[in-house]
């Protein structure tokens, strides 16, 4: 009996979206987040009788045919790369993004990767660092007798030092985009790296048409909305009930047709 196998699909496709949805949710409040939304196709179809077809003798041509979908199947799992919030911090080196763009940071390897999460800090030689230690890009130091650091929407970082009226020009940040930010590989730790998918990075300075902006003391929150996480959180669970029952019914008439046959 087809049901079983084609509610199986069901059940198996609701589980991954369920598992989709409990890491939006874990990740409500990481910075610079993007909730991920499971897509689904159906898969092929059987053909019980075709259709556009002569019915007999070439008299008449059949309209419809019966085609029988065989379940479904996960087609894709999208980020979708939504402005979040912004937060507040106070923090002079917390940076927010407000527009399209992504912070280029030296991967372990020297490969450029990707954040939106700009809650940098300093190493112990001064260098711009994310918290996990990546530098960066470009690289910029920031001197220890720094009184004040200022950064503006253009990206350029500004020093205040001990004894100097006028600010010190540190450097200059630079953003990436991508023709479909969707193909980034995810990495963990707010990271994500281009892909033949995403296209190449096209690199430019916050303030350039189509690129971002910079808020300094403001970090970019996740774009999870916890009310639309829970509606589809409930509606992945009726829809995942929906195909054991479906499952269920037909057990029961298999088992009437094994009955009947005794």
């Amino acid at each position: 009996m087809k049901a079983l196998s084609i509610a199986a699909t069901g059940m198996s496709a609701q589980q991954l979206n369920l598992e989709v949805i409990a890491n939006n949710i874990a990740n409500i409040n990481t910075t610079g987040f993007k909730r991920a939304r499971a897509e689904f196709s159906d898969l092929l179809y059987q053909t019980e009788r075709m259709q556009g077809v002569p019915s007999r003798a070439n008299q008449a041509i059949v309209p419809e045919g019966a085609n029988v979908g065989l379940g479904v199947k996960a087609a894709a799992v999208r980020n979708l790369h939504i402005q979040g919030p912004l937060t507040n911090t106070d923090n002079k080196l917390d940076v927010a993004l407000v527009g399209k763009g992504w912070f280029v940071i030296d991967g372990a390897d020297g490969e450029p990767i990707y954040t939106r999460a700009g809650s940098f800090n300093t190493n112990a030689t001064g260098q711009l660092v994310t918290t996990q230690g990546y530098t960066v890009s470009p690289n910029i130091v920031i001197p220890d007798d720094a009184l004040e650091v200022v950064i503006n929407k253009s990206g350029q970082i500004y020093a205040r030092i001990d004894g100097q009226t006028e600010l010190q020009e540190l450097g200059q940040l630079t953003l990436a985009n991508f023709a479909n930010e969707a193909g980034l590989d995810p990495i963990g730790d707010n990271l994500f790296r281009e892909t033949a998918a995403s296209g190449a990075a096209i690199q430019g300075v916050p303030g350039d048409p189509g690129f971002a902006t910079i808020e300094q003391g403001y970090l970019e929150s996740s774009n999870v909305d916890p009310v639309k996480e829970i509606t589809e959180l409930i509606s992945a669970q009726r829809a995942y009930e929906m195909n054991s029952k479906v499952i269920r019914a037909a057990d029961e008439m298999a088992a009437t047709v094994t009955q009947s046959i005794r």
